[in-house]
């Protein structure tokens, strides 16, 4: 993808209806294309995960349904399944609701309940077969998917020192990525012999890696590289042999590639890569950057530069950035100030 020349984030349309910050976006797998319209869930403080769908006529969102009166304090989480049959919510009252679209309305087909306290991240694997989930009391749990709508805890991660952030799967393999307060990373996968899942690796400030906590992660399309993002201001980019990794070689680690300093003055809270390749991060300075890899210098391995930079996206922090599933164009921000945000990326002539 050629990024010469310049480009604007355009702001299409605000969402309004949140009455508390937004904390995270998700879009529906498979929507956006082929006709069908694009849908986004989104959580907020409000203790609520409202579903916005794209009018086909129009190009803008309505609000379709408001999902209340399950969870009793604030919405951190969602992710839809890959299939997009259910929605995953992960609440500050400790539990993870799923939700099925079952005729017009969406209901709450399970509550798995484990954690001491928030639950601060929820994630699919590839396959949907798995959930895992992780919060302030430090730990990762992982649940299989089982027949009607049934979750079973398969395995507790006890590793962080402090509250985890975010856990994100591979987009291919099923391998599990957590990030912290302790200023880490950590790979888990399942040994085959015991079926017992463990840390496989720990990318810390001695791995070139953040010297404050990381708050987010993304990958990039083919899962070859990482981006994260921290309070130390930094995003870097870390990178693995993919090939080595889909051959089952569980000792293909992950190294750093590049740091991304000197662009963010405040707290990054939220990075996302989109599938033509450009990371887009959200931060407490209310910006929106978008950097691309520049292809002219690969010397000493990939550096990446700044595409743009829309000061005051948002009036207060930036909580979350994601790009459209299938729109590649389309970016859909959230923030503390109550709004969601629909961007499209232009060039501009």
């Amino acid at each position: 993808m050629n990024f010469a020349g310049d480009f604007d984030l355009m702001e299409k349309q605000i969402l309004v209806g949140h009455t508390d910050r937004v904390w995270s976006l998700a879009w529906k797998p498979a929507t956006g294309v082929d006709g069908i319209p694009a849908v986004l869930a989104s959580c907020s403080g409000d203790k609520t995960v409202r579903i916005w769908e794209q009018s086909p006529a129009t190009g803008s969102f309505q609000c379709k349904a408001v999902l209340e009166e399950t969870h009793t304090r604030t919405v951190r989480s969602c992710a839809w399944s890959p299939s997009g049959k259910l929605l995953a919510t992960g609440s500050f009252d400790a539990t993870t609701a799923i939700w099925e679209h079952v005729g017009g309305d969406y209901e709450c087909v399970s509550t798995l309940e484990g954690h001491e306290n928030e639950v601060k991240s929820v994630s699919w694997n590839a396959s949907g077969s798995l959930l895992a989930t992780c919060g302030r009391d430090k730990s990762v749990w992982i649940w299989e998917v089982l027949p009607g709508n049934e979750f079973e805890c398969v395995s507790v991660l006890q590793g962080h020192t402090q509250d985890v952030k975010m856990v994100q799967w591979h987009p291919s393999l099923d391998i599990l990525f957590s990030c912290s307060y302790d200023n880490t990373i950590k790979i888990w996968a399942e040994d085959g012999d015991t079926d017992d899942w463990r840390c496989v690796q720990t990318l810390g400030e001695s791995d070139s890696g953040h010297t404050s906590s990381v708050w987010a992660l993304s990958f990039n399309s083919d899962g070859g590289k990482m981006v994260t993002c921290s309070d130390d201001l930094t995003l870097k980019i870390w990178g693995a042999d993919i090939t080595r990794m889909q051959s089952g070689d569980g000792n293909a680690s992950w190294s750093h590639l590049c740091t991304l300093s000197g662009y963010h003055d405040r707290t990054i809270f939220s990075v996302h890569w989109s599938r033509e390749g450009i990371i887009a991060s959200g931060a407490a300075d209310d910006a929106i950057r978008l950097f691309v890899e520049n292809k002219d210098c690969l010397v000493d391995g990939p550096t990446y530069q700044l595409l743009l930079k829309k000061d005051k996206a948002h009036d207060m922090d930036v909580n979350s950035v994601k790009w459209s599933s299938m729109e590649s164009r389309l970016l859909a921000s959230a923030s503390d100030d109550g709004m969601i945000k629909i961007w499209e990326l232009v060039s501009l002539p």
